[in-house]
């Protein structure tokens, strides 16, 4: 047989074996297995056990639970604080991630750098600082190596070159938030290991600057978007800092409802943070690309989809917004406030710590199958971080198990990991709403009564994020 008969021959049998039935080796999404779960009975039953808690706490008196949310016990006094070696470290860490972007394998699955950085980092440390505390206040990369800067040059102690005013409160850090989520939300390539090492760069650039002008304290308080949003989510932690120095152990959420009221611009921030995750579902879903004039089977890719997705990210943080604050206006007035916008500002600033677990939880939800799945893939590439065969911790070679997330078991107990974790969020919101509306009102009948407009939300929105883990997706 001659070479073009040879060639001509392979092909036809490759274009059989094309057209012939077999088991897909791609990975499957687990979201056709939770369409034939009876998703619409966890809907309901989420929305019935979230109504039910609020209804069990209008026959409560609130005052136990007030008692409880104060109560927690000193476990051990903490060393000496050791943030300058940390956060140097943390930059050694980071400096190192970027040059394995920016000379390492160009594929997203091979190059640590945004396997660290969207996986390990984004999703894992969120949790980590939501259950034990901010982790980030050691881990910030600029306190050490600003320090050692202002040491050198004889300022350690001097006043900041300059000073934000307080007035525009987290206001900067909103902007931040709001580029950040754009870029891992609608940019064309958020993980192109090259593009991502040089937006992190810039990013650590742009803080130490801001950390040496303005202070550290104040800089990471009204405008490094990561520092205020894990200050925002360890106030949900069962760890805290006492005042003594010690370690302290109270119940989840605790921390927040001894917290103080946000301002407005404190109070979007957080609410930003809930959103952009809310439409990260939102924008894969069959619906949304309908709406946008998107056919789902032929996805055209992120490139065309830039503006309908940023005016829809911009639409989801505005609807969530009004809601909220109207949903406490009218509760004021329901409770015969008058509803001044004073008023009802100081009062979103204090029930807003309430949406800080259900904001943890929808990150839990949404994330957590890529966490499993690009975890595996983050373990193998730390130990070569160059691709050059190289095999620093052993897990090199490690086989990524996809299975993990795919199948009808891994799907059933993946659904209602995140079912359960969303209304137990949710239940844990309206406790905390209503002990922070007792604490408002000072009286159980007004506490009740302004919570009702909260309660329907929080409803409306378990049943929102059920339905968005359990929609189809385009992409």
């Amino acid at each position: 047989m001659t070479k073009s008969a040879s060639r001509t021959a392979v092909g036809i049998l490759c274009a059989i074996a094309a057209l012939a039935p077999a088991a897909a080796l791609a990975h499957a999404a687990d979201r056709g297995f939770v369409m034939l779960l009876p998703t619409g009975h966890y809907m309901v039953g989420g929305a019935l056990a979230v109504l039910a808690s609020f209804t069990a706490l209008a026959l409560i008196p609130p005052e136990p639970l007030d008692r409880l949310a104060r109560w927690s016990a000193r476990l051990l006094r903490l060393p000496v604080d050791g943030r300058v070696l940390t956060s140097t470290l943390s930059l050694v860490v980071l400096m190192l991630l970027i040059w394995c972007g920016l000379k390492g394998s160009r594929d997203p699955l091979s190059n640590p750098l945004p396997l660290v950085i969207w996986t390990v980092w984004w999703v894992g440390l969120t949790l980590l600082v939501g259950l034990f505390g901010n982790l980030w206040r050691w881990l910030d990369p600029w306190y050490g190596p600003a320090r050692a800067v202002l040491a050198f040059a004889g300022r350690r102690h001097a006043p900041p070159l300059a000073v934000l005013p307080r007035r525009i409160g987290a206001a900067p850090a909103i902007l931040v938030f709001l580029a950040f989520a754009w870029f891992e939300l609608i940019h064309p390539a958020p993980d192109d290991p090259e593009l991502l090492a040089v937006v992190v760069a810039a990013y650590w650039l742009f803080g130490f600057v801001g950390v040496l002008v303005f202070g550290h304290e104040a800089f990471t308080r009204q405008v490094e978007c990561f520092s205020v949003f894990f200050a925002m989510i360890s106030k949900l932690a069962m760890l805290r800092r006492g005042d003594d120095g010690a370690l302290h152990f109270n119940l989840p959420g605790a921390k927040a409802l001894d917290a103080a009221s946000l301002g407005l611009s404190g109070t979007l921030f957080l609410l930003l943070a809930l959103s952009t995750v809310s439409f990260d579902g939102l924008m894969r879903t069959f619906l949304w690309l309908g709406a946008i004039g998107v056919n789902p089977l032929e996805f055209p890719g992120r490139t065309v989809l830039i503006w309908p997705n940023t005016l829809g990210m911009m639409l989801a943080f505005a609807t969530l917004a009004g809601a909220f604050l109207g949903c406490v206006w009218i509760g004021q007035r329901l409770a015969g406030r008058r509803g001044t916008l004073l008023e009802t500002g100081a009062a979103a600033g204090a029930l807003v710590w309430s949406i800080a677990p259900i904001a943890l939880a929808y990150h839990f939800s949404h994330y957590l199958v890529s966490f499993v799945l690009y975890g595996q893939y983050a373990l193998a590439a730390i130990s070569d971080p160059l691709s050059n065969g190289a095999n620093l911790f052993g897990t090199a070679g490690y086989h990524v198990l996809a299975g993990a997330t795919t199948g009808a078991e891994s799907a059933w107990v993946v659904w209602n990991l995140q079912a359960g974790a969303i209304i137990a969020a949710h239940v844990l919101a309206v406790l905390m709403a209503h002990v922070v509306a007792f604490r408002l009102h000072g009286d159980a009948r007004r506490a009740t009564v302004s919570q009702i407009p909260l309660a329907l939300l929080m409803i409306g929105y378990t049943v929102l994020g059920l339905w968005l883990l359990s929609s189809p997706t385009g992409f």
